[in-house]
């Protein structure tokens, strides 16, 4: 049994909590394990045991006395707060990427926070690796200094928060222990003398560089990989029914493909025309395939996939799905072992004859074929169509949207997230059945499971963009069959996405203010991204490696515990808890200021896999300043290649030459990192050491 393992077991004794008395002499740092904001925080103090799990313990967050025992409508007047506890203690440990939190007596000097605050991995053999902590934030209302780790922890670890006397007050004093760190005999409760047992066991193997200890935590960080995992091995091991094909046409026949949105419970949009032409003007494709195949939904109807031990419970199906797709293949007949095939996923708000469609035709014309699904919740309802033009038949389309608030509208991404009162996990568990999704069509391809149509099973590629590329990192990360990877314009966690986006920020707001009680601490105001009066929120929170920064207001704390929980929450449909365990040869591609996907966020999946030199970077400020005519947010840089009226020729070329490098370094295995302009400057493959920084800085075009 690992270190680690022991101390999880000793460490989840702990179920009682007993007050501990903090005396004041100068400033102090507080130690009170009576409350998980009476000392540093995280901590196992606050777990059980449960052998399920992978760390053998499960976090058990007291609830505050206005949670009800057994909520019942009407549900508004319950905190929000008790349905996100919830959900945070069915998770087996503490956020990969914590929010640490240390309360002290009294005003700190937070600049001398950075380098006397830190975590230690605990291991038992070989020294302890030290994470330093970012993003500082003192709370002047509580006397509390926030920070986040520096970098992404191991899962299912345990590690030790330090805080040393190094942190001065505000006259340059050192800080003091309270007698509650010191005096370790005086509980009568057994949880209390455990989890301090194996603190002092901790500390006692802790360095720290001379510098006296004056409070510390003992935490464990959760799985988030498990189950994703566990359902890999599950489709595996069986082997799929063969797909259904709803229509096998040539290209050169079909003039457009013609889809029919569901858009309402009973109401269809305006058929979409998509002229083949204009997406495959060379006629590189050579057949258009649609079909549908049978894939494991875990999902159960509030879009929720339940939890199980990480260690040993096994993941429910709920029932099988029909899953739709469209498959694009090159001309003539397919190489000895079958077509290569590049799986591409789409962005959010788009459906699978979207960007799929797109690339489609860059791919064919290297003799690679690609093929596409709808995403949880997009493409519209279920009742859809897609018609092929001229004679062509009427098919479903497979859209797997539903009516979800019930207005009577399906919107574009509507059923992805998980329903009230889940709303903290997002859209963690829709995604996370994407990939499952992902990894049974794997399964298809790889025992040739399209009739009339063979695959070369070790040919199996992925790419995706935006959305796409969030979903892809995970796959890549548990799927061993494919055998490369571009995700294009990808980042993580979400709600960080979100919150930095001027795309999305307002969804963030929206969320806050529709809480109980509301967290909207800012005046209603217009939103051009929405164009719409919002509500609006402040929650200063600064971006890596900048100063601390101080909260002088009561309303900010919260919003900032929302989001860390939610992130927390969130971590098993995090693309950046993924990136570490990505062993396929990839190649991740991004353009500087990225306003939908913003740029710190992509460098959170880089720095976690260590990935930097996998990758291509855009350089929009330099196309920009050549040609006003490249839009002033890359995000789309790749898709921009159909020659619409008004496009621009060398906006064009540089999106083919996007979808050439990835075509290329999947006709390679993986092998051929091109640069996909050569000698000039608007492409740098991979990104050069010195820009590295500028990563953490949004870099957005005015």
């Amino acid at each position: 049994m690992t270190f680690r393992r022991t101390l999880g077991i000793t460490l989840t004794a702990l179920v009682l909590l007993v007050p501990v008395p903090v005396l004041a002499a100068g400033v102090e740092a507080r130690f009170d394990l009576s409350s998980p904001n009476g000392g540093p925080f995280p901590s196992d103090r606050f777990t059980v045991l449960d052998f399920t799990q992978n760390t053998f313990l499960r976090v058990n967050m007291p609830k505050p006395a206005t949670c009800p025992a057994t909520p019942t409508p009407p549900l508004p007047t319950v905190p929000t707060d008790c349905f996100d506890l919830d959900e945070i203690n069915t998770l087996d440990g503490f956020n990969l990427q914590p929010r640490v939190r240390i309360p002290f007596t009294g005003p700190i000097d937070p600049a001398t926070a950075a380098g006397n605050i830190f975590l230690l991995r605990l291991s038992l053999f070989g020294a302890l690796q030290r994470i330093e902590i970012n993003q500082v934030v003192w709370d002047a209302t509580t006397n509390t200094l926030f920070a986040e780790s520096d970098e992404l922890l191991d899962q299912h670890a345990s590690y030790l928060l330090v805080v040393t006397d190094g942190v001065r007050d505000l006259a340059g004093k050192k800080v003091k222990a309270s007698k509650a760190f010191d005096d370790d005999g005086n509980s009568h409760d057994l949880g209390v003398k455990l989890y301090r047992a194996a603190l002092n066991l901790a500390l006692d193997r802790a360095r720290t560089r001379g510098a006296k200890v004056v409070a510390a935590s003992l935490f464990t960080t959760q799985s988030a990989t498990a189950t994703l995992e566990k359902i890999n091995k599950q489709i595996k091991a069986v082997t799929p029914a063969p797909a259904v094909i709803l229509a096998n046409v040539p290209r050169a026949t079909t003039a457009a493909i013609v889809f029919t949105r569901q858009n309402g419970s009973t109401t269809f949009a305006a058929p979409s025309v998509l002229p083949l032409a204009l997406f495959d003007p060379g006629l590189k494709i050579g057949q258009l395939v649609f079909g549908r195949y049978s894939s494991p939904n875990y999902l159960t109807s509030d879009v929720y996939l339940p939890p199980v031990g990480t260690r040993t419970g096994t993941p429910a199906v709920v029932n099988d799905a029909d899953i739709y797709f469209d498959l694009f293949l090159p001309p003539g007949a397919p190489p000895a072992n079958g077509w290569p095939v590049a799986i591409f996923g789409h962005g959010f708000t788009d459906n699978k004859l979207g960007a799929p469609l797109v690339v489609a035709a860059s791919f064919a014309a290297q003799g690679i074929a690609s093929i596409s699904i709808n995403v949880v919740g997009h493409g519209g309802g279920p009742n859809g169509t897609i018609t092929l033009v001229p004679g062509g038949p009427t098919f479903l389309a497979g859209g797997r949207g539903f009516d979800q608030n019930g207005d009577g509208r399906i919107d574009s991404t509507e059923g992805v997230n998980a329903a009230f009162p889940r709303t903290i996990v997002g859209n963690r568990d829709g995604l996370r059945q994407t990939v499952v999704d992902l990894m049974q069509l794997v399964r298809v391809l790889e025992t040739n499971g399209i009739p009339g149509h063979a695959f070369d099973p070790a040919r199996i590629f992925y790419a995706g963009q935006s959305f796409g590329g969030i979903y892809g990192t995970k796959l890549l990360a548990v799927e061993p069959s494919l055998r490369a990877g571009v995700p294009n314009v990808p980042g993580g966690p979400i709600i960080e996405i979100a919150r930095l986006s001027p795309s999305f920020r307002a969804l963030v707001a929206i969320g806050l203010a529709t809480r109980v009680p509301s967290l909207a601490n800012r005046p209603p105001a217009f939103d051009p991204a929405v164009g719409a009066i919002v509500p609006q929120f402040f929650e200063n929170i600064p971006l890596r490696d900048l100063a601390p920064v101080t909260n002088t207001e009561a309303s900010v704390t919260p919003i900032q515990e929302v989001i860390d929980n939610t992130e927390w929450v969130s971590q098993a449909g995090n693309p950046v808890a993924y990136a570490p365990h990505i062993t396929t040869p990839v190649i991740f591609q991004f353009a500087k200021g990225d306003k939908t996907v913003p740029n710190p966020t992509l460098s959170a999946i880089l720095r976690a896999g260590d990935l930097h030199d996998r990758t291509t970077y855009f350089r929009n400020d330099l196309a920009d300043a050549r040609n006003s005519a490249f839009p002033n947010n890359p995000h789309g840089f790749l898709t921009n290649s159909l020659p619409l009226p008004g496009s621009d020729p060398q906006v064009i070329a540089a999106a083919l030459a996007a979808q050439a490098q990835m075509a290329a370094f999947f006709v390679s295995n993986g092998t051929v990192v091109a640069d996909p302009d050569g000698a000039d400057v608007l492409f740098e493959v991979p990104i050069s050491n010195t820009e590295i920084p500028e990563l953490e800085e949004l870099n957005f075009l005015p």
